[in-house]
Parts: structure tokens; C-alpha cells; sequence
């Protein structure tokens, strides 16, 4: 996608996330949108495309389109949360946290719950104009395996995890992403580990030079987004991360990478 199709790209976009056109509402046809925007039916439709595939937009008649969305989903009323009543640090070092936490469920009898607490991490899928995602080969002690990942990392105290994820892309491959755009927070292990992972992905990178994190660099490659269901059919994919963002890629359809 190129610098005018990107700038209509951000400004639809931005119109349905600042709440301009919401759930349901139709857009303006095509020959508005291509006269407001200085941009040709074509490469309109190249934009319109991918907003459909991210699921920002659905197209229904002939060249019609509304936002995604009806509204939302109703959130139960009336459930009570678990009352905290403290909690006592066991464990600390600058890497993991485990604390015990005084709590009490609706209906139970109060217990200490174990929680462990990992740092704020970003990860980015930087997916390319031949539909191939940047990944890593790499061994892992813990699980004692080989596997391929996404490039990602801690967020530095007081860094934007956007930031984060386009530093630690280039540290890791070499490769500095365009801009990166968020997909979803989610924790891996909500039950007991507190630890929010940011997802990012970003279209196109320009090899900058090599890898410059020793520890975290593996086997750099572009594999093609149609090998993916294979190698997570296999169980070469490793981490939460990497399956997220790559679930999200393919459930997009194969435009999003354009």
C-alpha cells in the first residue's frame, strides 16, 4: 500500500474509531469518498478491501459499506467481584514477582491465592507484501525447544509499548517496521500470572542491518502466512504471543497483509 492509499487507509479509519460513523452506520459511496478524499475508484477500493478484511467494515449490496457492529455486547449486571483484603510479597527480583493475595469469592471462605507478577511485554507481527510474516528460529531452555516466534520484549518503565514493539523488531532481525498499529492487550495466564502482552502488527519493514540483541536474535526468515496453520499444526509455533498475533493475521484474510 502506498503513502496516498495509507493516508486514506489512517483517515477511514480514524473516522470509525473517533466514533464519526459507528456500529451500523453506512459509509458514504465510493464516488463521495474518491471526491473527498482525492483518491481513484480503484485504489479506493484497494482501502475499502482491507478495512473489510480487519473487520472494520462489512460490504453488503453492490459497493456498499457499513461499520462493523450493532453495538455492542450486553454486559451482565449484578455479579459481585472478589472482595481483596491484602496482600504479602514472598518473592522479588527484577524479573519475577510472586505474591500472596488475601481473598474472599462470593460464597466462599477467604484463602491466600498465589500470584506472580512478569513484566509488560510487546510484540509485533510484521507481515510483508508477498503475505510472509518476520519470525525467529529459536531454542528455549524452559520447554527444552526449538521453535519459530514472533520478535517482542519487555516495556521499559514509562516506554510506549508501540515504541517497544518497533525497537525490539529491529534488535532482534534487523528489520525496522513501518508504523506499528495495535491489535489487542490480553493476559496469557489470567488465573495466576499478572503479566499484559501487547500485540502489534505492522505492514512492510526496511532492513536496517543485523540483529544487535545477542541473547534474543535466533535464524531470521520470512515465512508465508500459508505455511502458518501447518507449523501450529505441528507445534513449531512458540508462545502465546506468536499464536495471537498470527490467529488474528489469518482470521483477517489474506488483503490484511496489503
Amino acid at each position: 500500500m502506498g503513502p496516498k492509499t495509507q493516508r486514506v487507509y489512517d483517515t477511514i479509519r480514524s473516522w470509525i474509531e473517533s466514533g464519526r460513523y459507528g456500529p451500523g452506520d453506512k459509509l458514504p459511496s465510493e464516488r463521495t469518498l474518491s471526491a473527498e478524499l482525492g483518491i481513484g475508484r480503484t485504489a479506493l477500493r484497494q482501502v475499502l478491501a482491507r478495512l473489510a478484511s480487519e473487520r472494520f467494515i462489512k460490504a453488503y449490496g453492490r459497493s456498499a459499506y457499513r461499520v462493523s457492529g450493532s453495538g455492542g455486547v450486553p454486559t451482565p449486571a449484578d455479579l459481585e467481584s472478589w472482595q481483596i483484603h491484602g496482600s504479602r510479597r514472598i518473592y522479588e527480583n527484577r524479573w519475577v514477582n510472586l505474591d500472596l493475595v488475601d481473598v474472599e469469592p462470593p460464597g466462599v471462605e477467604r484463602f491466600e491465592h498465589h500470584v506472580v507478577r512478569l513484566h509488560h511485554v510487546a510484540i509485533t507481527a510484521v507481515v510483508d507484501d508477498q503475505d510472509r510474516v518476520l519470525m525467529l528460529w529459536r531454542y528455549r531452555f524452559v520447554p527444552d525447544q526449538w521453535g519459530w516466534e514472533l520478535p517482542g520484549g519487555i516495556v521499559d518503565p514509562g516506554e510506549d509499548a508501540a515504541v517497544t514493539a518497533a525497537r525490539e523488531t529491529e534488535e532482534e532481525t534487523g528489520w525496522r517496521p513501518t508504523k506499528v498499529e495495535h491489535v489487542v492487550t490480553y493476559q496469557p495466564m489470567i488465573g495466576m500470572v499478572d503479566s499484559p502482552h501487547e500485540i502489534f502488527v505492522a505492514h512492510g519493514a526496511t532492513k536496517v542491518g543485523e540483529p544487535t540483541d545477542a541473547e534474543e536474535a535466533g535464524d531470521v526468515a520470512w515465512i508465508p502466512l500459508d505455511e502458518i496453520p501447518r507449523l501450529m499444526s505441528e507445534g513449531q509455533l512458540m508462545g502465546s504471543g506468536t499464536l495471537v498475533a498470527l490467529l488474528h493475521i489469518l482470521s483477517s484474510g489474506p488483503t490484511a497483509a496489503r
